[in-house]
C-alpha cells in the first residue's frame, strides 16, 4: 500500500472511530431511595408538634443527626477521648492510607485518556550485510546517534479507557464512604467504652454502698446475739450476706479495667495510658432524637454509599469487558535527528519522523472475552443485591434501635418503682427487726431484693444511653473528617 493510500485509509478509520465512537455498556443510575415513610409500624403517641414520645426522649422524624453526634451528650470528658481516638487511632490512619492509594490509582488510570509522550535517544554502532547493499559491496561498520520524540496514543472510540477510569474512580469512592464508615465506628466505640467504663463504675459504687449496709447489718446482728436475743444462725446469715455481696466486686472491677484497656487502645494508646473517670450523673441523656427518614437515610450511612460505589464499579466494569470485544487502534508518532556523527545530529538534513497506527481486532478467543462481560454482569447483579440488603440491614437496625429506646423507657420506669418498693421494704423491714417482730433473716431478705433492684435501675439507666447511641450509629451519623496524613 502506498504511503497516499496508507494515510487515507487511516484518515477513514479515525473519523469512523470517532463518529461511531461511544462508551461501551450501561450508564450507571443511583438506585431509587426506598418510598417508606417509617421504620416500624407502631409508634408511640405523639404530641401536636409530631414528636414521639419515649419517656424523656422524643424522636423526631425527618431531621437529620449532626456530624459530631457525640456533643449532644454535652460531656467534656466525653469529648475529649473522642478527638483523641480521631487523631489516634491506626484504623482510620490505616483507612486515610487506603484512601490516598485508590485516589493515586484512579489519577494514574486516567492519565490513559491523554496521549503519552517520551523522549528517546540512543547509541550504537552497526553494519550491513552484503545481501542489503549489494554483492560486490563490502560496507565498513559504523557508529550512529540518534535523539527525538515519541508520542503514542489509544484510540479511544469505545469508552472502554474512560470506563475503566470510572471504575476506578467508584474505588476511590468507596475508600472514602470505607474510611466514614471506620470513623463512625471509632467514635461510637469510643462513646460506648465510656459509657460501660460510667456504668460498671455506678454498679461498683451500689456494690459498696451495698457493703456498707451489710456491715451495719452484721453489727447489729452481732449486738442483739451478745444481748442474747438472737441465735448464733443470724450471725452466720449476716456474715454469709456479706461475704456473698462482696464476691461480686471483683467481676465488676476486672470488667472496669477491660473497658479501660479497650478504650486507650480505641485512641491509640498502650493499656497503661491514663484514662479519665466518667460519671453518668455528668452525661446528659439527649432529649430530642433527631431520626432521618427512609430515603434520606440512604443516602447518608456510609455502609449503604460503599455498597453503591461497589454497584457504580461492577456496573462500570462491563463497559470495560464490552470494549474489549472491540478492535483496539494504536496511534504513534515519531520524530528526531539521526547522524552518523556526533557533529551532526543537529543537522536539518538528519531529520527523520514517522507515523504509524495499529489495529488488533480479536478474532477467535475461545470464547473469553463474551465469557468476562457475562461475569461482569453477573458481579454487578450480586452488587445490586447486596446494596438491596445492606438497605434492608440499615433499616432494621435503625427499627431495632428505635424499639429498644421504646422498650427500655418502659423497663426504667419499672426498675424506678422496683428500687423504690424494695427501698420502703428494707426501711419497714430494719424497723421491725428493731422492734422485734421479725427475725434477721426477714431483713437480710429484704436488703437483697433492694440490691437486686439498685443494680437493675442503675443497668437500665446505662443501657438509655447505650440504646441512644445505637440509634445514632444506626443511622450513620455524619462521618468525621479523615486526619491528616
Amino acid at each position: 500500500m502506498s504511503t497516499k493510500n496508507g494515510s487515507k485509509f487511516l484518515a477513514l478509520t479515525v473519523s469512523a472511530a470517532l463518529l461511531t465512537g461511544c462508551a461501551a455498556g450501561p450508564d450507571f443510575k443511583r438506585p431509587e431511595p426506598p418510598a417508606a415513610a417509617g421504620y416500624i409500624v407502631e409508634h408511640p403517641a405523639a404530641d401536636s408538634s409530631g414528636h414521639t414520645a419515649t419517656a424523656a426522649q422524643k424522636i423526631v422524624l425527618g431531621e437529620n443527626l449532626q456530624a459530631q453526634w457525640w456533643r449532644l451528650f454535652q460531656s467534656d470528658a466525653l469529648d475529649q477521648v473522642v478527638q483523641r481516638a480521631l487523631e489516634g487511632n491506626r484504623s482510620l490512619v490505616a483507612a486515610s492510607w487506603s484512601l490516598a492509594q485508590a485516589q493515586e490509582i484512579a489519577n494514574a488510570r486516567a492519565g490513559k485518556l491523554s496521549p503519552h509522550v517520551d523522549l528517546t535517544g540512543g547509541v550504537g554502532r552497526q553494519k550491513y550485510g552484503a545481501q542489503f547493499l549489494g554483492p560486490l559491496a563490502k560496507p565498513p561498520p559504523f557508529s550512529y546517534f540518534s535523539v527525538g520524540a515519541t508520542v503514542s496514543y489509544t484510540l479511544d472510540y469505545t469508552g472502554g479507557v474512560a470506563r475503566s477510569v470510572e471504575q476506578q474512580r467508584a474505588f476511590a469512592e468507596y475508600q472514602q464512604y470505607q474510611l466514614d464508615a471506620v470513623g463512625l465506628a471509632v467514635t461510637g466505640n469510643t462513646v460506648m467504652q465510656a459509657l460501660r467504663i460510667a456504668s460498671l463504675r455506678a454498679q461498683i459504687a451500689t456494690i459498696e454502698a451495698l457493703l456498707d449496709r451489710d456491715r451495719e447489718n452484721l453489727k447489729l446482728v452481732q449486738l442483739a446475739f451478745d444481748a442474747g436475743s438472737v441465735s448464733r444462725l443470724d450471725v452466720v446469715s449476716a456474715n454469709s450476706q456479706l461475704a456473698s455481696d462482696t464476691t461480686q466486686l471483683p467481676q465488676l472491677r476486672q470488667e472496669l479495667s477491660v473497658a479501660r484497656h479497650a478504650l486507650a487502645l480505641i485512641m491509640g494508646d498502650a493499656p497503661v495510658a491514663s484514662m479519665p473517670e466518667f460519671d453518668l450523673a455528668q452525661i446528659v441523656l439527649p432529649q430530642n432524637l433527631p431520626v432521618s427518614v427512609p430515603s434520606e437515610l440512604a443516602r447518608r450511612r456510609p455502609d449503604i454509599l460503599a455498597s453503591e460505589a461497589q454497584l457504580h464499579a461492577t456496573t462500570a466494569a462491563i463497559g470495560v469487558a464490552e470494549a474489549n470485544l472491540y478492535p483496539r487502534i494504536d496511534l504513534t508518532a515519531s520524530t528526531g535527528q539521526q547522524a552518523i556523527s556526533f557533529e551532526h545530529i543537529f543537522d536539518r538534513t538528519s531529520n527523520v519522523w514517522s507515523f504509524a497506527s495499529g489495529l488488533v481486532a480479536p478474532v477467535f478467543d475461545g470464547g473469553t472475552l463474551r465469557a468476562e462481560k457475562r461475569a461482569a454482569v453477573d458481579a454487578m447483579r450480586a452488587s445490586l443485591a447486596n446494596y438491596e440488603q445492606t438497605v434492608l440491614t440499615a433499616f432494621g437496625q435503625v427499627a431495632d434501635s428505635l424499639e429498644a429506646l421504646n422498650n427500655g423507657a418502659e423497663e426504667l420506669q419499672a426498675q424506678a418503682r422496683a428500687e423504690q418498693s424494695a427501698r420502703e421494704s428494707v426501711d419497714l423491714t430494719r424497723q421491725s427487726y428493731n422492734e422485734g417482730n421479725v427475725g434477721v433473716l426477714q431483713v437480710l431478705d429484704a436488703e437483697r431484693r433492694y440490691q437486686q433492684a439498685r443494680l437493675g435501675y442503675v443497668r437500665a439507666q446505662a443501657q438509655r444511653y447505650i440504646d441512644t447511641v445505637q440509634l445514632f450509629l444506626a443511622l450513620g451519623g455524619s462521618g468525621p473528617p479523615p486526619p491528616p496524613l
